[in-house]
C-alpha cells in the first residue's frame, strides 16, 4: 500500500468517525427538543432548556441547529416524512383491508414510539400551524389529496362503502394518534402504566376492526381487482405525469 493509499484510508476512517459522531449528537439533541417542545411548545421552549435535557453545553447545540427555529422544523419534518411513509401501504396493495391493516399497524407504532414528536405536531395545529403552515397547505394538501383518489378507488371498485375518503382519513390519523397525544390519559385508565406488548397489540386489532367493519371493507373479487387496478393504474400515471412536469 503507498503513502497516499494510507493517508486516503485514514482520511476516509477519520471522515466516516466524525459523520458519525455528527449523527448521534443530532439524534441526542433531537430526542431532547421533542420532550421540550412537546412539554413546553414552540414559545415556552428555550434552546437552553434543551442543551440542558440532551447534557451538552448550549453552544454545540447552536453548532447544529443554528435556530430554535430550525431545530423545530427538523423535527415536524421528520415526524411527517415518518408518517407519509407509513401510507406507502396505499400503493402496495389494491385490497383494502390489507392496506388499510398495514398503514393503522404502522401508525399506532409511530405513536408507540414516537409519542413526543405527535405532541409537537398536534399542539402545533391547535395553535394555528404558526411554524408549519406552508406544510399543510403543499405537502399535505397534495399527499392527502393522492391517499384520497385511492379510497375513492375502492369505493369505486365495491371494495368498501360509499364514505367521503377525507373523513376516514382523519378517523385513522384522530384514533392513532390518540395513543401518543393522550397517551397520560390513557396511562391513568391503565392503572398508571404504560401498555405492554400485549395490550399494544390488543390496541391494534381494535382500531383496526373497528374502522375496517366501519367503511364495510371486503375482499377482492376477481373483477372487483380488475376494475380497481385501473383506477391505481391511472393514479400511478398522473403521479408520473405530475413528477415529469
Amino acid at each position: 500500500m503507498t503513502n497516499k493509499q494510507i493517508i486516503t484510508k485514514q482520511t476516509n476512517k477519520t471522515s466516516s468517525s466524525k459523520a458519525s459522531i455528527r449523527a448521534e449528537n443530532e439524534q441526542l439533541i433531537l430526542r431532547a427538543a421533542e420532550q421540550v417542545f412537546a412539554e413546553y411548545g414552540f414559545r415556552g421552549a428555550t434552546t437552553k432548556m434543551i442543551a440542558d435535557l440532551a447534557g451538552i453545553p448550549k453552544a454545540n447545540l447552536h453548532y447544529y441547529f443554528p435556530t430554535k427555529n430550525a431545530l423545530y422544523s427538523k423535527i415536524v419534518e421528520d415526524i411527517f416524512a415518518i408518517w407519509l411513509d407509513a401510507a406507502d401501504t396505499f400503493d402496495d396493495s389494491t385490497n383494502p383491508i390489507v392496506a388499510l391493516s398495514s398503514y393503522i399497524d404502522k401508525k399506532m407504532e409511530i405513536s408507540r414510539k414516537f409519542p413526543n414528536s405527535s405532541k409537537v405536531w398536534a399542539n402545533e395545529v391547535m395553535h394555528g400551524a404558526p411554524i408549519i403552515q406552508d406544510y399543510l397547505e403543499t405537502h399535505l394538501r397534495e399527499w392527502t389529496k393522492s391517499r384520497e383518489e385511492y379510497i375513492q378507488g375502492w369505493i369505486d371498485a365495491g371494495l368498501i362503502d360509499p364514505i367521503e375518503p377525507k373523513h376516514l382519513l382523519y378517523m385513522i390519523w384522530a384514533t392513532t394518534q390518540h395513543y401518543a397525544d393522550f397517551a397520560h390519559q390513557i396511562e391513568t385508565l391503565n392503572n398508571g402504566k404504560s401498555f405492554n406488548d400485549k395490550q399494544w397489540a390488543n390496541a391494534c386489532r381494535d382500531v383496526k376492526k373497528i374502522i375496517l367493519d366501519g367503511v364495510g371493507a371486503r375482499a377482492v373479487s376477481p373483477r372487483q381487482f380488475g376494475k380497481h387496478l385501473e383506477v391505481k393504474t391511472r393514479i400511478q400515471l398522473k403521479k408520473t405525469e405530475q413528477i415529469q412536469y
